[in-house]
């Protein structure tokens, strides 16, 4: 059977999902049009989809025309579920990239296109929405044109302007489509018709020799021609059809159905992952999403990049070394699994009872053990927060649905702040976090509460010091004797700790300086201000004494552990605090508000440059002012603005500042005595 692998992509409501339910509603899938704003879409299925009337998961629905097995692959289009969206992407063959009409190239939809680019994957591009207010198709298409290059083609161009679009007309075959059938070519249209004919003629033309040289003898060029110069050009990704249509409406979704079939790839004609030559030979697939249901299990969707993968055969997982028997094997529509006994070379299905493969695994004939590698290179996250299981005694149940949960996304992280004492989950942004409470909840059965996670605040001094630390304890019997002066100076930030060992003439035996070292770290590590570790230092042990009985390695650890203490008295102090480098893209027209709220929270500007259609700012901020900052720029830039952010450097905070904070770290930790 001839297989496409599809993906539908672009930004979040560009309307990716709308399309899938479209095209399986008009391919005959599914008897009644999927809905995603009334919660009815097919491939929205899941609980928190309904809910966010947003796609959060990839989804695949595979339906047959004629000889050729579609696999549609619908993905995110938020980049707090971005995870998803590149794990559909490296298991397509060729990308279908959305854009809303009335809001042109978008965040995400650049970053898509970027993606294939670097993957030389063939894209077409679908103008949604063509029959909203205002909208003018060939206004929407040369800003495209703009960004994209001279290789965008229109194959399918709406009659019609705004809310008074009928239909859409193919270009390459003449003909009309309206959401009730096949038309004519309305007689107001021709002319226009046959201008976008001939510029796609010529377009085609220049990369093919044969029908150059017959459009400049003004030769007819034959539809067949046009279409198989098209295809080899859409392949080579030279060439980027355009439809145009509104899924709702049900317009231009014929066309694209039969393009699919005609014009798209198979995966014996795009490039493969580096480590395979062929579509045959032993099996080859890749795990790209693992999926774990309460009443099902573990589910793992694939993609068999080489050979045929069969029911009751036993595979290497060569990520982990293990082998995996290969029980039930599924074709995917949406929710519902079909049973199927192989998955053929380039087909995606889901395997069940798999006992220790997850997203990211390949899976591969013991015969030739290929790993595959670098498919998906899945962004790290963004922000935290801390949580706290609702129930005592329900840690084991948390730590083990997180886990799940992580397999799943591997954009999802977890773990224990050992110095903060707190469980911390990571994410994508504010709703991706949200999503995986729900999740923890709904598949695992317990609730847990949020809270904002402390910051790894340190301290550090700002001058040279030196004092005296001295132990001497007699309780009868031998007693303890230690005498430490020690010289503390700063250090360039960044530069940790340094010790020196100063002592000459033996008045600290040399067996005692470890000692004295390790006094030093422990009384670094308890801090002096607020209880924060003591970074950037350098302490030098220069002088003291000793008692041939009573000195012992406990006595100096803990006479150094009072001369750091003491010299820190002298040493002016301060708090640091962890900075990030921020960089915001928004559209221009929100570049104000963006400035103004970094400004508001102790930011720094470092610079502003465009990126694409965005403007990119960058910025210094204090990680304590960046919680929750996704949700304020999401709600000044009406969800068009997009953030990264990683750790910088450490620098003072302001004295009014801290002074809050120690006051407040100190009445902690007198409540946790």
């Amino acid at each position: 059977m001839k297989i496409r692998n599809i993906a539908l992509a672009g930004h979040g409501s560009s309307g990716k999902t709308s399309l899938g339910d479209a095209l399986l509603f008009r391919a005959g899938v599914t008897n009644r049009l999927g809905k995603v704003d009334d919660g009815t879409s097919f491939l929205d299925f899941d609980e928190d989809e309904v809910n966010k009337r947003a796609s959060i998961n990839v989804k695949v629905a595979t339906f047959d025309r004629g000889e050729v097995r579609i696999n549609l692959i619908d993905t995110p289009g938020y980049l707090d579920f971005a995870g998803d969206m590149y794990s559909g992407l490296s298991v397509a063959d060729s990308i279908v990239v959305v854009v809303d009409a009335s809001s042109g190239m978008e965040f995400v939809t650049e970053k898509v296109v970027e993606y294939a680019g670097e993957r030389s994957l063939p894209r077409a591009f679908f103008i949604s929405k063509i029959n909203k207010e205002n909208v003018d198709f060939e206004k929407v298409y040369n800003e495209l044109k703009s960004d994209i290059g001279d290789g965008l083609l229109p194959i399918t161009i709406p009659f019609g302007k705004g809310p008074n679009v009928k239909g859409v007309i193919d270009i390459l075959q003449m003909k009309a489509f309206t959401p009730d059938g096949e038309t004519d070519v309305p007689d107001d249209m021709k002319q226009k018709v046959q201008e976008f004919r001939d510029k796609l003629v010529e377009a085609i033309a220049e990369s093919d020799e044969t029908l150059m040289e017959k459009f400049i003898n003004e030769e007819e060029i034959t539809g067949e021609e046009v279409q198989n110069a098209l295809s080899k050009g859409f392949k080579e990704g030279n060439v980027f059809p355009v439809f145009a249509g509104d899924s709702l409406s049900l317009i231009g979704i014929d066309p694209v159905l039969y393009y699919f079939e005609t014009l798209f790839p198979s995966p014996s004609e795009v490039k493969l992952p580096d480590d395979l030559k062929s579509v045959d030979g032993p099996v080859v697939a890749y795990v790209f999403k693992t999926v774990f249901e309460p009443h099902v299990g573990v589910m793992n969707l694939v993609r068999v990049f080489r050979g045929t993968l069969k029911s009751g055969e036993t595979l290497l997982n060569t990520t982990t070394g293990k082998e995996e028997k290969i029980n039930q094997v599924f074709l995917l529509k949406g929710k519902d699994r079909t049973d199927t006994k192989e998955l053929e070379p380039g087909s995606i299905g889901a395997l069940v009872k798999l006992k220790e493969t997850k997203t990211t695994h390949t899976l591969a004939s013991p015969s030739d053990p290929v790993k595959l590698e670098d498919l998906v290179k899945f962004p790290e996250p963004l922000i935290s927060v801390a949580i706290v299981p609702r129930s005592k005694g329900d840690e084991d149940k948390v730590s083990n649905g997180l886990a799940r949960l992580h397999d799943e996304d591997p954009t999802f992280h977890h773990t224990f702040d050992v110095e903060t004492k707190q469980t911390l989950i990571s994410g994508l942004g504010e709703q991706h976090l949200d999503v995986i409470i729900n999740r923890l909840k709904r598949k695992f059965g317990v609730e847990v509460d949020t809270e904002k996670p402390r910051i790894h605040y340190r301290e550090t001094i700002k001058a040279k010091a030196e004092a005296q630390g001295k132990y001497k304890k007699q309780t009868g019997g031998r007693g303890q004797y230690g005498d430490v002066y020690l010289r503390i100076e700063p250090l360039e930030r960044g530069k940790g700790f340094e010790f020196v060992d100063e002592i000459v003439g033996g008045v600290i035996p040399s067996k005692y300086i470890p000692s004295v070292e390790k006094g030093v770290k422990e009384a670094m590590e308890q801090g002096f201000l607020a209880g924060y570790p003591v970074i950037d230092l350098k302490a030098t042990v220069y002088y003291g004494s000793f008692h041939p009985v009573d000195s012992s390695d406990i006595a100096f650890k803990i006479a150094a552990s009072m001369a750091f203490k003491n010299a820190m008295e002298k040493a002016k102090p301060v708090l640091l605090e962890p900075i990030l480098e921020v960089e915001v893209f928004v559209p221009e027209e929100y570049m104000g508000d963006v400035i103004g709220d970094l400004n508001s929270r102790r930011g720094k500007i470092l610079g502003m440059d465009r990126v694409g259609k965005y403007q990119r700012v960058r910025a210094y901020v204090p990680e304590a002012e960046m919680y929750k900052y996704s949700n304020t720029l999401r709600s000044i830039t009406q969800g068009k603005g997009t953030f990264t952010q990683k750790f910088a450097f450490y620098e003072e905070v302001p004295h009014d500042i801290a002074e809050k904070i120690i006051a407040e770290r100190k009445k902690e930790m007198e409540e946790n005595k």
